[in-house]
């Protein structure tokens, strides 16, 4: 989950490589650092954000490094774990995503060989068989060094009497990219858009070399040639754009965002193909993991009210202990980065099953993409606050699009209308922000918050429960409203408020009663309404109107107020907004 970057080429490293690393923070900030050829290497990290890192740096006149921010797996953040790790004498070089999980059995043999190692790191053992096995070549070196090595990695290495940047991946993601007399290297496509929209996809596998005059790329020892694509984001996408987090911005990107992708979706033939084939399987399996999976449970249920076609959901992270792998003609993976490890896995197992695999993601080029039978994009461009939102009303449209479509012959055209006309009921919340703002203010004053809904809003009360933990540091628990008699209830005071999702759907009247109960316990409600319902006014504290919209749809809209209400009482607490402590955009370790 960590960030790393390579750079090789004619512009000054260090500046290239802490631009690069900024934009990779979403996967990782309790430390950075960076090694600069030269001779002696340079060698520059601390347990800080790069911004601070590059306040303190003294300039130094190189044009080939690399650099990593991390996400602690293997001893807490501090200078000393730190990438990049050396080797015993100071002079080779490693940054590393992923998790070696030979590394305890790797150390011991290396200390007993003469090796001392500093840091509590499972990467320092790479630098250590590098040195190890180097006898003249840094390419042979780390090739020989992978031969040992279990577990998942992308790594660059370099050295400081040797112009190349080696790198190689296994089960984590890397980039190169290509720009004039220049190379890069890098975990994610963010890293490099202010210098190139040429990349390369590595495969998992692949390894080589890149120097100033160019990239060699080979796989189980053999030269090959991998595709260079071209990437439609855009630097701009990956900005701010005068919003003061990115994950305000990103909740206010969603009307457009919907708007593109629903117009795409209803004119594209080759997605009409992979909705074909989606409606003629009869039994689906859908995999994911966190913001994804409340998405698949939405999608679950949309598919199984409009088709007819039995839907079993199952938690990527699960699945994958299942003691044998259940069989079914079609899976259907949803990853926002392409790069989920537990969800990689879990698709893989699926196609050794024989499932024909489908992916649905945002990342053109991305391992789940590169690896399905079909692809579905959500188009939604960069996310870069770690707590996805516009991701996940994008994953809902191409969920919601794939049953509609199926069922354009018997479906009433209302429904169809409404799907066309969502951006601007999401616009129509987002013109609430102030009256969300208010109810968001009285709720930072609590430390544990309940979330109810039932039917198909019970993954989105999920979802805001999710938001609200990760980025204000609240305590939140989400139940089917029916659920919350269950034991639920001997936690609630008037000092543990109650959110709840009413919508004037078959579940309307069920909960109201539920209302009643928590009140009777003394729990302050904040309620989720349609602005045309007036029977809930009287048993609310705090009132959330919504516009009125047809009850499949209301995901939508309710999905968007728990996004705000997450964002604006994380803004009142003080909090990180877009990097919350402990957490990374993309999950690449399992």
């Amino acid at each position: 989950m960590c960030g790393i970057v390579g750079y090789t080429g004619w512009r000054e490293a260090q500046v290239v490589l802490l631009n690069n690393l900024a934009r990779l923070e979403y996967r990782g900030y309790d430390s950075c650092g960076l090694a600069l050829r030269g001779s002696p290497l340079t060698i520059v990290k601390d347990a800080v954000r790069v911004a601070e890192l590059a306040k303190t740096i003294t300039p130094v006149k190189s044009t080939s490094g690399i650099g990593h921010t991390r996400w602690a797996t293997h001893g807490p953040p501090c200078k000393i774990n730190a990438h990049p790790h050396l080797d015993c004498t100071g002079s080779i070089a490693v940054v590393h995503n992923g998790v070696i999980t030979n590394y305890e059995k790797l150390r011991k043999q290396l200390t007993e060989e003469g090796h001392k190692f500093i840091s509590e790191t499972d990467t320092e053992v790479i630098s250590h068989l590098v040195e190890k096995y180097l006898k003249g070549n840094l390419e042979e070196a780390v090739n020989s060094a992978l031969k040992v090595l279990e577990g998942s990695y992308a790594i660059i290495v370099i050295a400081d009497n040797d112009p190349a940047l080696v790198f190689a991946r296994k089960d984590s993601p890397m980039i190169l990219g290509i720009g004039e007399k220049e190379y890069f290297i890098a975990s994610d496509v963010p890293a490099l858009l202010e210098y190139t929209n040429r990349v390369i996809y590595l495969e998992d596998g692949d390894a080589g070399v890149v120097t100033p005059q160019g990239i060699k790329i080979t796989h189980a020892g053999q030269p090959v040639t991998r595709e260079e694509n071209k990437i439609h984001w855009t630097a701009d996408q990956a900005q701010k754009g005068g919003y003061e987090h990115y994950m305000l911005k990103e909740i206010h990107e969603q009307p457009s965002i919907l708007r593109e992708t629903i117009s795409e979706y209803l004119s594209s033939q080759s997605s009409s193909d992979i909705s074909s084939f989606y409606g003629n399987n009869k039994s689906v399996l859908m995999l994911a993991c966190g913001t994804s999976y409340h998405a698949a449970m939405i999608g679950k249920y949309v598919t199984e009210k409009l088709l007819n076609t039995s839907v079993r959901l199952e938690m990527a992270s699960e699945f994958n202990y299942l003691s044998r792998t259940p069989y079914f003609p079609l899976t259907i993976g949803i990853t926002q980065s392409g790069e989920t490890a537990d969800t990689l896995k879990a698709l893989r197992r699926a196609k050794e099953a024989h499932s024909m695999v489908m992916a649905i993601t945002n990342v053109v080029g991305s391992t789940a993409s590169r690896s399905s039978n079909y692809v579905l994009y959500t188009r939604a461009g960069p996310e870069i606050s770690v707590a996805a939102t516009k991701s996940f009303t994008a994953q809902l449209g191409a969920l919601y699009w794939l049953a509609l479509s199926q069922s354009s012959l018997s479906i009433p055209e209302i429904l169809l209308h409404e799907f066309r006309h969502l951006p601007s009921k999401v616009q129509e919340v987002l013109d609430m922000e102030e009256v969300i703002k208010l109810s968001a203010n009285k709720l930072a004053g609590y430390e544990n918050v309940f979330f109810i809904g039932r039917g198909i809003n019970y993954p989105v009360a999920l979802e805001g429960a999710l938001k609200l933990k990760e980025i204000s540091y609240i305590h939140s628990e989400a139940y089917a409203a029916g659920e919350i008699k269950h034991g639920p209830f001997a936690l609630l005071s008037n000092k543990t408020p109650v959110i709840a999702i009413v919508m004037r759907d078959n579940c309307h009247d069920a909960m109201l009663t539920t209302i009643k109960e928590i009140r009777a316990r003394g729990s302050p409600v904040f309620a989720i309404v349609e602005d045309t319902d007036t029977a809930i006014v009287d048993m609310a504290d705090y009132l959330i109107p919504v516009p009125s919209i047809m009850d499949i749809f209301s995901p939508f809209i309710t999905s968007v107020v728990m996004q705000l209400l997450a964002y604006f009482t994380a803004k009142k607490r003080g909090c990180p907004i877009d990097f919350p402590r402990n957490l990374a955009k993309s999950v690449t370790v399992e």
